[in-house]
């Protein structure tokens, strides 16, 4: 069943057309990645997607729903979390009530303890619930910022290049979690990574200028010599 679909979505800016005519479709339990080089208009579209900018024209269907002019704090409503390209915590804060203050927005109150437990242990990041956000490692920031986007208990989680900065070790380690939260959430990776998209994605949509060049597993899209040139 199909969860996320747009249809011809697009947005200019001042003349400048950032995403043409976009028609996406991804099923529910799937891990989607999107890629393409800078500047194709990964990061608008999904911020159309997420209600974070308005489309100048098209449609967004969350689960047969019409969500275009929803706003983007009805979307979390609805099951649909992102995390930023740019780490975004509250630094001086301590791990735990960062997680609590992004399910607050999602559940009652009693409800809460325990969805910041749950979502600490999916990222490994338990033994930290006490430590204050800004003194975490680069790394372990990435890790709370997903488990801010898990305690919301998302139908759709969207990941902006989760693994820019990370070392190579923490990027395996990292493509093992999104392994295991494919069997809660249906995932959006937006990533420049090709070892973790081939790695982890189900279907990948190739984005240039904009448009969707290609779409295909990652097998389809590695031997396709047209979209292999704009993995980068």
């Amino acid at each position: 069943m199909t969860l996320l679909s747009t249809r011809g979505l697009s947005k200019h800016f001042d003349g400048l057309q950032a995403v043409q005519g976009v028609d996406l479709d991804i099923p529910t339990g799937q891990i989607r990645a999107l890629i393409g080089p800078n500047g194709a208009g990964k990061t608008t579209l999904v911020s159309m997607i997420c209600g974070r900018i308005a489309p100048s024209s098209g449609q967004v269907q969350f689960d047969g729903r019409d969500i275009t002019t929803l706003p983007a704090h009805r979307r979390i409503m609805l099951g649909l979390a992102y995390t930023f390209q740019i780490t975004s915590v509250f630094a001086g804060l301590p791990v735990g009530e960062n997680i609590a203050l992004a399910a607050r927005c999602r559940m009652p109150g009693a409800d809460v303890a325990k969805a910041v437990q749950e979502a600490l242990q999916q990222v490994g990041l338990v033994d930290r619930i006490d430590q204050e956000a800004g003194d975490l490692s680069y790394g372990h920031q990435r890790l709370l910022e997903i488990a801010m986007g898990l305690v919301q208990r998302p139908r759709l989680l969207i990941l902006d290049e989760p693994t820019q900065g990370l070392a190579d070790s923490e990027i395996a380690d990292f493509k093992a979690l999104i392994r295991a939260l494919a069997g809660h959430s249906t995932i959006l990776l937006i990533e420049h990574n090709m070892d973790v998209v081939m790695e982890v994605a189900d279907q990948v949509t190739v984005l240039n200028f904009g448009e969707v060049l290609a779409e295909g597993t990652p097998a389809e899209i590695r031997a396709n010599p047209v979209s292999y040139t704009h993995l980068t």
